[in-house]
């Protein structure tokens, strides 16, 4: 690691290392110097930009000045099958009464920022360890329908988990996709992949977004996302909708959104997941 804080002009002693459990990817650590305290994240077996992209994520989450993200110092571009490494700030602190209210008023905030009217991106992002292509589209329900919902189908069709009534009712509804999603909603810059891990306490409390997999999409995409697995206390909703009410959405938009997350778990981790995508289109 010495080498790697050196890019950076920190030649100082390291006086810590601490490996840093929670992650399914990478390795991470906590790294302590004389000068500061870092967050390195590191993997040998991730395309060449892997972290890159998660750099690049993040900075485009800071430069709307809406909600903190951690700062990155430097990443690494894999050459074959080396090792590469993401250094970032260390974020340290704990949740406070008032961090659920804040991390809804500044999500809301980065939902609302001028975000342009295209949707999808112009890289390839991952979600968890599945790469997932992007492209633009001028239209919301056809990037949700070929860039997200079909590749996951078409993933699951290959793994041998999306069985003759499954697929039947999965094409179905994405031939249907128009009913139920808007086709230009407002463009807001979404995180991506906001479950409750994956957002933390600063100094005083403050939130911070962290693993971003960034899209320029509907904001009722990254909201539904939110309440599938939890942590997310109820402040949290409260403040946000104060600031962007989430109309007509419970009935029949959460359920689509979520299908994504659900489908990409059923590729990542396996059937435990089936009978939560069957019972979402079913009833569509």
């Amino acid at each position: 690691m010495h080498t790697k804080l050196r890019l950076i002009g920190d030649d100082s002693p390291i006086q810590l290392v601490e490996p840093i459990a929670g992650g399914d990817i990478n390795q991470a650590y906590y790294v302590q110097t004389a000068k500061k305290n870092y967050f390195i994240k590191t993997n040998q077996s991730v395309p060449s930009e892997f972290f890159k992209i998660e750099a690049d994520g993040l900075e485009r989450i800071r430069a709307t000045n809406t909600i903190a993200v951690p700062q990155v110092y430097h990443y690494d571009i894999a050459n074959g099958n080396e090792e590469i490494a993401l250094i970032m700030e260390w974020v340290d602190g704990s949740k406070k009464a008032s961090t659920g209210r804040i991390l809804g008023e500044n999500l809301a905030a980065l939902h609302l920022a001028d975000a342009g009217s295209s949707y999808g991106l112009d890289q390839t992002t991952f979600v968890g360890e599945l790469t997932q292509e992007n492209v633009w589209y001028d239209n919301w329900v056809d990037y949700y329908r070929e860039k997200r919902l079909r590749p996951q189908m078409e993933l699951a069709i290959k793994k041998g988990r999306m069985n003759g009534k499954r697929r039947e009712r999965t094409e179905s509804l994405l031939a249907h996709l128009d009913q139920y999603i808007p086709k230009v909603p407002r463009v807001s810059l979404l995180h991506g992949d906001l479950w409750g891990g994956n957002w933390l306490a600063g100094e005083n409390g403050e939130p911070y977004l962290i693993d971003p997999s960034v899209v320029y999409g509907d904001h009722l995409f990254e909201i539904a996302f939110t309440e599938l697995f939890g942590g997310f206390p109820a402040d949290f909703y409260q403040s946000y909708q104060a600031a962007y009410p989430l109309e007509d959405y419970y009935q029949d938009v959460k359920p689509i959104y979520q299908l994504f997350y659900l489908l990409v778990h059923l590729n990542i981790f396996g059937e435990g997941y089936g009978g939560s995508v069957d019972r979402i289109i079913t009833r569509y």
